[in-house]
């Protein structure tokens, strides 16, 4: 059974192609399962539409979830459509955001951290003249605010968890292996997935996120796993979906898994 949990689309701003365009690509991917997750609204913010080209509307809000469950009865017996989302995790806000989702039929929520210390995590700038002790704690602020992503009960899924090297593939050498170890146990307590994703493969990095001595760790600890390809362009859904499977069987993972109705499906690799 293959799935994919981590689409795009156009309301988001910076995404190609409608939600219908990512269930067709799933289709010929050969999926069985496709999650539609576009990035949530600002909630917080007191615009309609804070940062138009990072994410949607409000006032969009309640069209995405429509379209996606009319597709879902569309694509019935073809493909299983999910209805999903993308939330920033800010956690002053993080009440707001879980009574407006609560509104909503829900297959899953992937909880993201795009902004650490008030920063875009993928701005090349903010490691700029940093000294190392100065990079350590931004990487120790990243992964607590991860931490308090898992332990928040608003997801079932935590994406991309090393993100930050995206642009700044030096990021994965900043030593803080026990804030990682402490951010792992959390999302383990806490019953949450970690996705791979491979967007990472689009960006300086060149690669997955997480990596794979991550990925080992989170073994460890026993935390579960799914997939999310992160796709901003039909043609990236389902990308290396084989490749991360192999991976994970490589590392030692007996399963990974995808969420509907909030509820986990097991899926062995």
């Amino acid at each position: 059974m293959k799935f994919d949990l981590h689409t795009h689309h156009f309301r988001c701003g910076h995404a190609d192609g409608n939600i219908e365009d990512y269930i067709k690509a799933g289709i010929r991917e050969g999926l069985g399962v496709i999650g539609i997750s576009d990035h949530s609204p600002y909630f917080g913010s007191k615009l309609d539409h804070e940062n138009p080209g990072i994410t949607m509307a409000k006032s969009e809000f309640a069209q995405y979830v429509d379209e996606v469950l009319q597709l879902k009865a569309r694509y019935e017996g073809t493909i299983d459509v999910l209805l999903g989302v993308e939330s920033d995790f800010f956690p002053e806000h993080a009440k707001l955001y879980n009574d407006v989702f609560a509104g909503y039929p829900f297959d899953y929520i992937i909880g993201s951290v795009h902004r650490s210390g008030g920063v875009s995590i993928f701005n090349r700038s903010r490691w700029k003249g940093k000294s190392d002790e100065e990079q350590v704690l931004q990487k120790r602020e990243y992964y607590d605010l991860i931490a308090q992503s898992a332990r928040s009960g608003m997801f079932q899924i935590l994406g991309h968890i090393d993100a930050m090297k995206g642009y700044y593939p030096a990021f994965s050498a900043i030593s803080a292996d026990d804030a990682i170890d402490a951010t792992l146990q959390a999302i383990a307590e806490s019953s949450v997935s970690i996705e791979i994703n491979t967007s990472g493969s689009t960006k300086d990095v060149g690669g997955w996120y997480p990596s794979d001595a991550i990925l080992e760790r989170a073994l460890h600890y026993g935390v579960s796993v799914t997939f999310g390809s992160d796709a901003h362009r039909p043609s990236r859904v389902g990308d290396e979906w084989e490749l991360v499977a192999k991976r994970l069987k490589e590392i030692g993972f007996k399963e990974w898994r995808y969420y509907k109705k909030k509820q986990p499906v097991i899926v062995s690799l």
